[in-house]
């Protein structure tokens, strides 16, 4: 029998967390132990708020860098229907803040692609950043070359955070015409 089902019996797995006891000497006082079960959720929340949680598109974090924020973008374009009909647009449209998308045909490439390349990378501003990358679709010979452009929120509740200022396909640079 292990120390811990002395102090804790319990039939539950426990994950245990020692409070450093007030008297600084390093006793384990069992009025100090805390225990919580393996349940992700909190006694205080719904049961279902973790599935929701789940549900929820994936969106920007104040932890990425614009280089981050792009690779989660792409990947959630790659994976566009997983794990539900087009996620990867809902993704999308948390890191792009209050503008419409432009669909076109030359955009579809993004959906499902096969593979991609970033052909350069440019911190244009101390808040605005550049990516040119090159996807491979999944139909035969479907290639394409887009721009990303990033700039990071200053002030307000986004703060800090990059989002998609626009996202341009490399034949449309000219021509005005912008996915956001």
């Amino acid at each position: 029998m292990s120390f811990w089902s002395l102090v804790l019996p319990s039939p539950r797995p426990l994950s245990v967390n020692l409070v450093k006891p007030l008297n600084g000497y390093g006793r384990l006082d069992r009025h100090l132990v805390r225990a919580s079960s393996s349940s992700d959720v909190p006694d205080f929340l719904s049961a279902d708020w973790l599935e929701s949680r789940r549900k929820r598109p994936f969106g920007p974090r104040l932890d990425f860098s614009a280089e981050d924020a792009v690779r989660h973008q792409l990947d959630a374009l790659k994976y566009n229907d997983h794990p539900r009909y087009d996620y990867g647009i809902e993704v999308m449209y948390r890191f792009e803040r209050f503008r419409r998308i432009f669909h076109h045909s030359s955009y579809r490439v993004l959906l499902g692609h096969k593979d991609r390349e970033i052909l350069s990378s440019l911190l244009v501003e101390e808040n605005r950043f550049k990516q040119r990358i090159w996807i491979q679709g999944t139909r035969p010979e479907e290639e394409e070359i887009f721009e990303f452009t990033m700039f990071q929120r200053i002030g307000g509740s986004w703060d800090g955070y990059w989002l998609t200022e626009s996202l341009l396909h490399d034949g449309d640079v000219f021509s005005g015409g912008m996915a956001y």
